[in-house]
């Protein structure tokens, strides 16, 4: 639920992308997470006017989200109270449009996980309707490091 984020993630507000979690796999580094995408979202009316478009840089953001927080709650000792920041995007795509009304589901899986920086691979698969389409509209590496 938002507090249990809350404990892990520093973003608040309109920046708390990241909607909520559905699965997470500590051992296997694996973690799902939904933002529902709404056509009364703030971006919606500016990003694109008359045909709402979920912006490329918010799927990114939510990725790195979903990633921070398992990085965080699973692979940071207790008591560091070290922010953790976004470090880079690579082998970004986008291979649909998000519009709303429908849910993102984001797949992260950790690649590496060092004392400073991690990296994890990202999907998402966009829900209408109550079914999951079986097309892939976003793929990503996401880096973090702690500061």
């Amino acid at each position: 639920d938002r507090a249990i984020l809350d404990e892990y993630l520093a973003q608040r507000g309109t920046f708390a992308v990241l909607d909520h979690l559905v699965h997470v796999d500590e051992e296997g580094g694996v973690a799902v997470g939904v933002k529902e995408i709404r056509a009364d979202d703030w971006w919606a009316p500016d990003h694109i006017p008359g045909r709402p478009m979920f912006p490329g840089a918010l799927m990114i953001e939510t990725a790195a989200q979903i990633a921070s927080f398992d990085y965080s709650r699973f692979r940071v000792e207790p008591g560091d109270d070290r922010f953790v920041g976004f470090g880079g995007v690579e082998s970004c795509r986008f291979r649909g449009v998000v519009e709303p009304p429908c849910n993102l589901f984001f797949v992260v899986k950790l690649l590496r996980a060092g004392s400073r920086m991690f990296k994890y691979q990202a999907e998402a698969y966009i829900e209408r309707d109550g079914v999951l389409q079986p097309k892939r509209c976003f793929e990503a590496e996401v880096l973090g490091v702690l500061l």
